[in-house]
């Protein structure tokens, strides 16, 4: 029998495809969608669906007695550049909602949680080169101050309650499944979208802004394996850098073009311009490497084929 699990902010970016990968694992009924309105996606709507604003902690435990939950993976938030225009309604759902579920875990009431951190985490004083695990941090921007505090309340509730939290620092993550949802490193997905269409993408970044990436693929297989990994030299509690590629606007239009011949790229930089300024240029996981074995797929050139492989008409 497989245990129940809840994700709460299913139809987002991450949510989306990680609702698809643990209903194939795990089964249809034994993975219970939510998010905070209803939704027509078949994907959804293949299992069981919650309307559920994950703030509401009375509603939110009121699903994980219902359906006997074990396992939660958290994934509602508000990204970084939505977060910069409302920073107190980004502050309130990106803490409330992990205390709660931090809560719930301290009180028995659920066994493990998944808790997505992020590269927001590190800010302009931290190394911009094969970024450590280990470093400072001091971000800038509400939701990387988000991120960091909610690493420091997840080990926390580790050392303190013996709560199983996992997490995972993502980078700039890029699907063909799923619209942007208001994050700097959104230009990466929304190029492909705009150079099928249209032959050309305006970036609101700069053409030599490298920042690290990741293929949605890749980042939902290292969900699955972190959550599954059961070994002592996991270090549950904390959230651990992962990489799989680092590019700039300029060399993903080339890599394009490459496949799109006359594709062409302009820039217009936007307010996002200094938060992605305030990220390291790459990371550096080897603690995840040794720890739980980490290794990504998937490359610039592979991801750029199988993107406009599934986009195009």
């Amino acid at each position: 029998m497989h245990h129940k699990t809840l994700i709460l902010g299913a139809c987002g970016q991450i949510g989306t495809e990680l609702t698809i990968a643990l209903r194939e694992k795990y089964g249809l009924n034994n993975v219970v969608a939510s998010d905070i309105r209803a939704t027509e996606d078949p994907v959804m709507n293949a299992g069981p669906f919650e309307i559920l604003d994950a703030t509401d902690i009375h509603a939110l435990e009121d699903v994980i007695m219902h359906y006997e939950i074990e396992t939660v993976y958290l994934m509602a938030a508000m990204l970084s550049g939505t977060a910069e225009k409302f920073p107190m309604k980004a502050w309130s759902l990106n803490m409330d909602t992990l205390f709660h579920v931090l809560n719930l875990a301290k009180d028995k009431k659920i066994s493990k949680i998944f808790w997505p951190s992020s590269i927001a985490v590190f800010g302009p004083d931290t190394p911009k080169q094969n970024t450590p695990q280990q470093c400072i941090m001091a971000p800038s921007t509400v939701y990387g101050m988000s991120k960091l505090a909610g690493e420091r309340w997840c080990e926390y509730y580790h050392l303190k309650y013996g709560v199983d939290v996992r997490s995972l620092r993502y980078p700039g993550l890029i699907s063909w499944k799923t619209q942007p949802g208001g994050g700097t490193t959104d230009y990466a997905v929304d190029i492909f979208h705009k150079a099928i269409e249209n032959g050309s993408y305006e970036s609101f970044l700069a053409p030599q802004t490298t920042l690290p990436m990741m293929y949605m693929e890749d980042a939902i297989r290292a969900t699955l394996s972190i959550m599954d990994f059961e070994s002592t030299s996991l270090k549950k509690g904390i959230a651990y850098n992962i990489s799989a590629m680092s590019f700039n606007p300029e060399e993903l239009a080339q890599e394009i073009a490459k496949q799109l011949p006359g594709f062409t790229m302009s820039y217009a930089p936007d307010f996002r311009q200094a938060i992605a300024d305030s990220w390291p240029d790459s990371i550096s996981d080897l603690e995840a490497q040794n720890d739980w074995h980490w290794k990504p797929h998937f490359n610039m050139e592979k991801m750029v084929q199988d993107m406009l492989q599934h986009l195009s008409p």
